[in-house]
Formats: C-alpha cells, sequence, structure tokens
C-alpha cells in the first residue's frame, strides 16, 4: 500500500493519477471532502471521464488531518511507501505558529509513524525556499547551505525545519528522497500558487518584475518521483528546475500561450514595496488580507539560479521545455474558463 498525502494539491493529484494508472494500491489522506471532485477532474485531463472515475474510484481516501496524530497513525495501517505532498504555503509572518504545525510537527508525525511502522521509503516533497544563495555569482546547488538567520520568510523557515524532521528520520534507519522543486507548473488549481499566476496572466499583464522565477512542469515533478522512489537511492535530495528564467521572459510565454501582448514594462520595486505598505497600514487598521508582502516583492526581484545537474545526472532526465508547458497548462485554463 502506498499513502499519499496531500492528495488533493496539485502535485498530489497528478501523483495519484500516475499510481492509480500503474496498479498501485494506493491510500490518500484528505481534509475536505469539497476538494476531491478537483482530483477526478485532474485524472480527467489524462484520459477520458469514464476511466478517470473509475481509476479515482480505486484509491483508497481517509479523512484526517496530519496534524492529529491517532488519525494520521491509523492512515499509515499497512503502508511501505509515503509521498508527503501535503504542506501549508504562506508567508504572511502572523501565520508562523501554524505553519510550524502543519510543515514542521506534522512532518515529524509522519517521519515518527514511518520509523514505528517500518515504512520501507519516504518522499517528502520540499521547496527550493530551503536552499541557500550563492555568493559567487554560481548556481545554487543541494549542497548550498541554507542560512538559518538571514533575511528569511516563515514558509522557508518551516520547510527548512520539515526536512530536518525528514534527516533525523535518515539517521534512525528511515530511507528517504527529498525533492525541492521550483515554481510548479500545471493545471487543476487555478486560485494558488502558480495556478494564480496562470489565471492573473490570462487577464493581460502590462507590467514585468526585474527578477528571475525558477520553474518546473508538474509532470517532471511526478516523474522524478516515481523513479526515485523505485530506484535503490536513498536519503539524498535533488533540485527540480526546468528552467530558469527573467520573469520578463516567462510573461512572454503566458501572454503568447493566451493570445495576449506580452508586458513591456518593467514595474520597480519601490513602486511594489509601497503597495505592500499600503497592504500592511490597511490589515494594521481595518483587518484587511494583506495581498502583497514584502518577502514576495523581494521574491519578484531575486535572481538566483538553480541547477538541476544532480537529478539530470542521477536519472538521465530531460525537463519539458517551458514554452510546451506553459501552452498545455493554458490550454486547459482556457477549456475550464
Amino acid at each position: 500500500m502506498i499513502l499519499v498525502t496531500g492528495g488533493t494539491g496539485l502535485v498530489g493529484s497528478h501523483l495519484l493519477y500516475s499510481l492509480a494508472i500503474s496498479g498501485a494500491k494506493v491510500r490518500a489522506i484528505y481534509r475536505e471532502s469539497n476538494s476531491l471532485a478537483r482530483v477526478e477532474k485532474v485524472f480527467g485531463y489524462y484520459t477520458n471521464i469514464e476511466e478517470a472515475k473509475t481509476l479515482y474510484n480505486t484509491i483508497e481516501w481517509v479523512l484526517a488531518d496530519i496534524t492529529n496524530l491517532p488519525a494520521l497513525t491509523k492512515a499509515f495501517a499497512n503502508c511501505t511507501q509515503v509521498y508527503h505532498c501535503a504542506a501549508m504555503i504562506e508567508f504572511d509572518s502572523k501565520k508562523y505558529e501554524t505553519l510550524k504545525k502543519v510543515n514542521v510537527e506534522a512532518t515529524a508525525n509522519i517521519v515518527n509513524i514511518a520509523l514505528l511502522q517500518g515504512v520501507q521509503k519516504l518522499c517528502y516533497v520540499s521547496s527550493i525556499a530551503t536552499l541557500g544563495n550563492t555568493t559567487d555569482g554560481k548556481s545554487t546547488t543541494e549542497e548550498t547551505p541554507f542560512n538559518q538567520n538571514g533575511d528569511n520568510n516563515v514558509y522557508s523557515l518551516t520547510k527548512y525545519a520539515a526536512e530536518m524532521e525528514v534527516w533525523r528520520g535518515t539517521l534512525e534507519g528511515l530511507k528517504a528522497i527529498i525533492i525541492n522543486p521550483g515554481v510548479i507548473l500545471g493545471a487543476g488549481s487555478w486560485h494558488r500558487g502558480s495556478g494564480a499566476i496562470i489565471s492573473l496572466a490570462s487577464k493581460a499583464m502590462p507590467y514585468f518584475t526585474g527578477g528571475t522565477i525558477a520553474v518546473v512542469d508538474v509532470q517532471d515533478v511526478v516523474n522524478c518521483m516515481l523513479l526515485l522512489m523505485k530506484s535503490s537511492v536513498k536519503n539524498e535530495r535533488y533540485i527540480l528546475v526546468g528552467a530558469n528564467m527573467r520573469y520578463q521572459d516567462f510573461t512572454k510565454h503566458l501572454a503568447l500561450a493566451f493570445d495576449k501582448k506580452p508586458p513591456t514594462k518593467e514595474i520597480e520595486q519601490w513602486k511594489l514595496l509601497l503597495v505592500s505598505t499600503f497592504y500592511f497600514i490597511g490589515n494594521r487598521l481595518f483587518g484587511l488580507k494583506r495581498r502583497l508582502l514584502k518577502t514576495n516583492v523581494k521574491s519578484l526581484y531575486s535572481n538566483t539560479s538553480y541547477s538541476a545537474h544532480k537529478i539530470e545526472a542521477c536519472l538521465k532526465f530531460r525537463f519539458t521545455p517551458v514554452a510546451e508547458t506553459v501552452i498545455r497548462v493554458v490550454k486547459r485554463y482556457k477549456m475550464e474558463h
């Protein structure tokens, strides 16, 4: 039995299809029943409606919160492999305690139960946010150290701490793989993560920011996970980035896929920081939601490059070209909107 946490998310839903089509016995954790329809919809991206429903029904769904130890323990019964895809993505420092509970404490629970129940192998979906920056202009690799005392956002800190729980598990005998994907592009979740970027691009973006973005196709992420879990590789981490590109080029790909005019003007960083300040004041005075944090602005102007050489060498893997991914995802977005 294979257990998947975060099965209703972007990576989890595409992973579940690949596992289901392979004939594997799969159990997936969910928290809200209204999110299950999204998984069946994702299955429909790959096949006809009837087969999608049949494959979806082969999955054993378990209602559980990964922060609830008794429920989580029950979900682990007879599982030999675990794909831990569940996580909370949030950059507001006010949400730190919740982030810590979901990303760190829940991962510790998963590692502990895996050790107790003799799980053969664990795959943890982390992020490039847990990797450090180089000082010599070279690309960041799996060996680039993360500076916990640096100017990090709360999401990075909790995902890094979660990785430490996985490494702790390997010292106690657990076989594990950690993947560090960039911004994951894929269809199915249009209101958060990269899906929100796709939605924004559909309305035409007049400006671009001055930084770079590291992107990867969700199908490439899933394929790497499956190959690594089937291999003899253990206790390693891998950066999954198909391309490092300027936001100007990335937004151009999106605009052309939507038959829109590509943005031609770069918006200066101070202007976005000013908008962020207005949101901060509105949040403090009127309780309005902060839609643009300073940490998000900072990332939009970062020029960090990430190397995927390790995974390419290990699996002889070749990532999907960004243009191809964007065309496929935008086509699906158009069909649903």
